[in-house]
């Protein structure tokens, strides 16, 4: 076959990757340290040699640091690489080009690794025939009338999911398993369950054969995706038509905007899937290693690591600022996400030097972009190098995972004494991390479980890991769990432990749906799927990790209960405030925003050590909004508890965990619980309340 040898003209450095103009396709890159630098074209993805090489002239296609030309007339379709060759004196200078490597462009939209080998580009020399391939593509795509939903984040509910595990299960029943298609499928079963929007593990391009040799050799590959590689290119294995990426991407967010469900992705701009010095030339290192990574100020040859991943983007850095943040525009532009997730995102506010920046350029750029004003950005505040920022991440508009709150709920659940004080404030939206610095509730995301480390299923049943089909020995994962089983490790049959462990993951769910501060709940923890004790499945893309849709029918309590919980959320305005409470009355109100209790009421025991129950009375923000009172009992016994007294109102019970499903939605008959004594007995009515339990009254008109 022939192919035609494409003219070449200087072209423009203005804008990186490769980009459709009026006489072609424009292409440039950034590389410091290259002296000489070709483009190689291919007719097919899985083309062993490209069918033409242009060379660039240093003198016509050279501005700044910026390599550039246009190629006149090239079709959309055409795949290429970048070839660098230049200065390699590592210890010096840090460059590490490889005049060997054939490399992605790091603005690539559409990529190939059909014929990727990691090994071989671990090596020195020539990996043309089995390096990745970007892909040149006209944009043409309708968007019709789609936009960003701009959901207030007070108001969301996040649901974190991996995307191809969702659907990826024999039982999902979904023409497409484990794609954008097949998750459109599943868009109905969102809207019944009641989130805002989907928080989608990575799906940026990343490389499924970054896992250890151990790991490897058992036949396992990166599953959660946490190697990126490239920063504009959706993951081209979750597509039904790989080439087609970005498009089946796309069809996926409008269908969620169309149910009014947001796209939130998981991003990882703290590394990348080059890893350290024994790790593959890809793209960064290839053609800027010197200013992608932090390096060894002595010996530039090593890599600062404070990802535990083997390298660290150098993020504050003026041209990887740049990058990144253009990539963050062209995913809110182009691809119409609602926000992102920063992995790890106390690496990003390290400067040059490694140390901490409080005005760290990446950060505040973010923040500050005006495309990205009402785009949701929400923090992983630590690193795997010791900076933990959780209440003290630079900036106003970021939230934060709250690990603290994370910890704290664990600890209580499972019936930890003295923890009360803490608990009210988390419960209030933590407002000693983010009040003083002039934030909100908002700016707390709250969770107990997400997709590293134990599963709601298996944050009850389970106290130590059991990771040993990873193939790392069971070395890896948190050992730190803060779990408890309900008294039997493991799977057991006895009814007993079972029904404990059922409500006392009710209980996790409740307490999520009753703070304020924005709620994350895990998919699966709603059919409380296990992944049998394994709290690091990053490499099991298998039933260990898919979502068992049969579940949904053998687990419907619990799904029951989780829909019913978020509603009692959506509907009741005094659970999602974006204010502070007081303790004492709204304007126009007579209830204070919150009172806070014991067994008895206005003594919620802050004081006493071995305290594990607290209640709180919450006044509604609307005029016909009741008030809710709950009552959560960790102690192992039960416990009767005073009931406050409301003129012109009854309580009935909204959430009794101690039944199943546990949740009374407002349309059906629900228990009335009479404030009013009746004459000769005690001023104060009083509820029994099972051990490990919560309760959830609501004041209806009487």
């Amino acid at each position: 076959m022939t192919h035609p040898h494409y003219r070449v003209q200087p072209g423009n450095w203005d804008q990186g990757g490769a980009a459709f103009v009026d006489e072609g396709v424009n292409f440039c890159v950034f590389s410091r340290y290259a002296e000489r630098m070709e483009i190689l074209l291919f007719d097919r993805e899985e083309a062993l040699a490209p069918f033409q090489v242009i060379e660039l002239d240093p003198r016509t296609n050279h501005t700044f640091f910026f390599w550039h030309c246009l190629v006149v007339s090239l079709p959309s379709g055409t795949w290429y690489n970048w070839r660098a060759a230049g200065r390699s004196d590592t210890r010096e200078s840090g460059a590490r080009i490889d005049p060997g490597k054939a490399l992605l462009d790091p603005w690539a939209t559409s990529v190939s690794d059909r014929l990727w080998d990691r090994a071989r580009a671990c090596r020195p020399g020539d990996n043309c025939a089995t390096a990745m391939r970007a892909q040149v593509l006209r944009d043409d795509y309708d968007w019709g009338d789609d936009r960003p939903l701009h959901i207030p984040l007070n108001e969301s509910i996040i649901y974190e999911m991996h995307l191809g595990g969702f659907t990826r299960h024999p039982s999902s029943a979904v023409a497409h398993p484990g794609t954008y298609r097949g998750l459109i499928d599943k868009i109905p079963y969102l809207v019944q369950l009641g989130i805002t929007h989907v928080e989608l593990l990575p799906i940026m391009a990343f490389d499924r054969q970054d896992v250890p040799p151990a790991t490897a050799a058992l036949g396992h590959q990166n599953y959660w995706g946490y190697s990126t590689h490239s920063f504009f290119a959706p993951h081209p294995h979750f597509a039904q038509e790989p080439a087609r990426a970005r498009d089946e991407f796309r069809d996926m967010v409008k269908a969620l905007h169309r149910a009014g469900i947001g796209v939130i992705l998981d991003v990882v701009f703290n590394h990348t899937a080059e890893g350290g010095a024994t790790g593959p030339t890809i793209n960064f290192k290839g053609l800027g290693n010197e200013v992608f990574y932090h390096l060894d100020f002595a010996d530039r040859r090593l890599y600062r690591d404070y990802t535990g991943c083997g390298n660290t983007v150098n993020c504050n850095h003026p041209i990887v600022t740049r990058f990144l943040v253009d990539a963050l525009l062209y995913w809110v532009r182009q691809m119409h996400v609602d926000g992102f997730r920063f992995d790890l995102a106390s690496a990003l506010a390290r400067g040059e030097d490694g140390n901490p920046l409080y005005h760290a350029p990446i950060l505040w750029a973010t923040e500050l972009s005006p495309t990205l004003n009402r785009t949701h950005i929400i923090a992983e505040a630590w690193d795997a190098a010791g900076l933990y920022q959780v209440g003290d991440f630079p900036g106003f508009r970021w939230a934060e995972w709250n690990g603290r709150y994370r910890d704290l709920m664990r600890a209580f659940v499972r019936g930890d004494p003295g923890l009360i004080p803490e608990v009210a404030t988390r419960l209030a939206g933590s407002s000693d991390l983010y009040e003083v610095r002039g934030r909100r509730p908002a700016n707390s995301v709250n969770f107990v479980t997400c997709h590293d480390g134990f599963n709601l299923h298996d944050l009850v049943s389970f106290e130590t890991k059991r990771n040993q089909g990873n193939g790392e020995e069971n070395r890896d994962g948190g050992d730190h769990n803060i779990s408890w089983n309900c008294g039997v490790e493991g799977p057991t049959d006895d009814p007993a432990i079972l029904a404990l462990r059922r409500r006392q993951a009710r209980n996790f769910i409740g307490i999520l749906m009753l703070s304020q501060g924005v709620p994350m709940i895990l998919s699966g923890d709603e059919v409380l799927r296990t992944k049998d004790g394994n709290n690091n499945t990053y490499c099991q893309d298998n039933a260990l990790s898919w979502f068992d849709w049969d579940q949904v029918e053998t687990q419907r309590p619990m799904l029951n209960y989780v829909r019913g919980l978020i509603c009692l959320r959506r509907r009741h305005a005094s659970l999602t405030r974006n204010r502070f409470l007081t303790g004492a009355p709204d304007p126009g109100m007579s209830l204070p925003d919150i009172a806070w209790h014991g067994m008895n009421l206005d003594t919620p025991g802050w004081s006493n050590p071995g305290n594990r129950a607290l209640a709180f009375t919450l006044a509604g923000v609307e005029p016909d909004e009741p008030p809710l009172h709950v009552i959560l009992n960790m102690w192992q016994d039960p416990l009767d508890f005073a009931v406050p007294s409301l003129p012109g109102r009854r309580w009935t019970l909204a959430v009794d965990t101690m039944a199943e499903p546990g949740v009374f939605p407002p349309d059906t008959p629900a228990p009335l619980i009479d404030p009013v004594p009746a004459p000769g007995e005690p001023p104060v009515r009083r509820i029994r309340v099972g051990a490990h339990s919560l309760v959830v009254l609501e004041a209806q008109l009487a």
